[in-house]
């Protein structure tokens, strides 16, 4: 049976590669259940979360300089319908071998008094291995840092599961600098969600887009390319 989910794995992570992601990880959701109550009870039959990352184009990034620009909003919503595709498939493939999936979307806000969605992609993400939660309360990958979004994929299929990271942002305060807002503080625990989300409403104004963007943050987070644990430069 570990075969066979071996190989279940690797057939998984090629199908997501093949569709254009970046990163690709198995989430053990019992642990995640054991250290949070994050989930929605409501999916308490799946065992494993599946976390396709893509990253986004660094030239739609490279013109964010005081707020989301056009061509910044055009790749976001690329970026989330090939999530949304590679979840798809992926969903498909599990039914096919019998066991059951569910996608959860890209981008589909449910909460609009908490800003959440169904479930929080960048948890499953960092018990996928991709990464740790950042000043700027977003998934931060050691070298992609915040520059990509995510998709979940739940199942009851037993992958093997891949184990979350040790590191941490370090010293790095970049997403704090950069803010408009001021919501990064050096405590993430202390983030200002509320000032974070009446600014990116300013900029939906601006924009004239219906999403809630700003990637200004996005832009400015780097990661951890040393690979020094706890020391993002």
């Amino acid at each position: 049976m570990k075969t066979d989910t071996c190989v279940t794995y690797d057939v998984l992570r090629q199908i997501a590669f093949s569709m254009g992601a970046s990163l690709f990880g198995v989430a053990d959701l019992d642990r995640i259940r054991e250290d949070t109550d994050l989930l929605n009870p409501c999916y308490d039959a799946y065992s494993r979360g599946i976390s396709v990352g893509v990253t986004l184009d660094e030239a739609a990034l490279a013109g964010i300089v005081d707020g989301p620009t056009p061509e910044y909003c055009r790749e976001y919503i690329r970026v989330n319908a090939v999530l949304d595709s590679i979840a798809r498939a992926l969903a498909e493939a599990i039914e096919r071998i019998g066991a059951s999936a569910v996608r959860i979307p890209a981008s589909e806000v449910v909460d609009w008094e908490r800003l959440r969605g169904h479930l929080p992609h960048k948890l499953i993400g960092r018990y996928a291995g991709h990464g740790w939660i950042g000043r700027n309360i977003l998934l931060v990958h050691p070298h992609f840092g915040a520059r990509v979004r995510y998709v979940t994929v739940l199942t009851d299929l037993p992958l093997e599961p891949d184990s979350p990271t040790e590191r941490s942002c370090g010293t790095c305060m970049r997403c704090v600098a950069v803010c408009p807002a001021g919501a990064p503080k050096e405590d993430p625990k202390r983030f200002d969600l509320r000032a974070c989300f009446n600014k990116l409403a300013e900029f939906n104004e601006r924009l004239d887009e219906p999403h809630f963007i700003c990637g200004l943050c996005v832009s400015a987070c780097r990661g951890n390319k040393t690979g020094e644990k706890g020391g993002a430069t």
